[in-house]
């Protein structure tokens, strides 16, 4: 998964996930199976009626224009996705971060027969891997892509910390914090280093041995370090 860098119109950029081929790739096979299961209940229906052959053909194109249009009624109604999309949290959005229109799922939808229909998804799946920022032809012509809103934990977003095989603790008190209150105070000392906020780290550092009961001579930004680490350490051996 990419992440892929959106300018708005307020020239604010916006970090977003395009989706992973496979995961579109899902989405597809999960939309193919209701409009084919959609096509079945509706020649099932039409057998159990006792009309002519001719009438019969007329009755189909009528009642499976549904699946006929599935992706431009799914992805204008629904905000960019259809039921597939939906179930892998992927959606549809236009390069400059906004809403597409009617107009931008037409053309996505009317290019599907080149890009996916008479190729297999051949041609999508070559576009998109050449293309990049998750586009197929469909895509590049409409101005949109297609994003995954799944939340994406790298190791920085959890407790987690990268120690040395010899690492010693220091400090054995901090397993008196829970995780939701470590996770907290990480979160706090991660910002303020990022946003170089020296009094964040102070005031963290100092209530940090108010609860402990401990004194070191450490830097403010060293001691809060430190005690991130060995709670990793102890939860970890735990």
């Amino acid at each position: 998964m990419e992440q892929f860098q959106i300018e708005t119109a307020q020239n604010i950029t916006i970090d977003q996930n395009t989706s992973h081929l496979g995961e579109r790739m899902l989405a597809y096979i999960i939309d193919s199976f209701i409009i084919l299961f959609y096509t079945i209940l509706v020649v099932v229906f039409l057998v159990s009626l006792d009309v002519d052959i001719e009438d019969q053909w007329a009755f189909y194109l009528i009642l499976t224009l549904p699946a006929f249009f599935y992706y431009l009624l799914f992805e204008t109604l629904m905000d960019g996705k259809t039921i597939g999309k939906g179930a892998m949290s992927l959606r549809v959005v236009k390069l400059d971060g906004s809403k597409p229109n009617f107009g931008n799922y037409f053309v996505r939808w009317a290019l599907r027969i080149i890009d996916v229909s008479l190729t297999s998804g051949g041609g999508a799946v070559l576009t998109i891997l050449i293309r990049g920022k998750g586009q197929r032809l469909g895509d590049i012509a409409a101005g949109t892509t297609v994003i995954s809103e799944k939340k994406r934990v790298s190791l920085n977003d959890t407790l987690l910390r990268e120690l040395p095989d010899d690492y010693q603790p220091t400090f054995p008190q901090v397993t008196v914090f829970k995780d939701e209150e470590m996770q907290t105070i990480k979160e706090l000392y991660d910002k303020a280093k990022r946003n170089a906020n020296h009094n964040i780290i102070v005031s963290l550092d100092k209530r940090i041995k108010e609860v402990l009961g401990v004194q070191t001579s450490l830097q403010p930004i060293d001691f809060v370090d430190v005690i991130i680490k060995d709670y990793n350490y102890y939860t970890q051996k735990m």
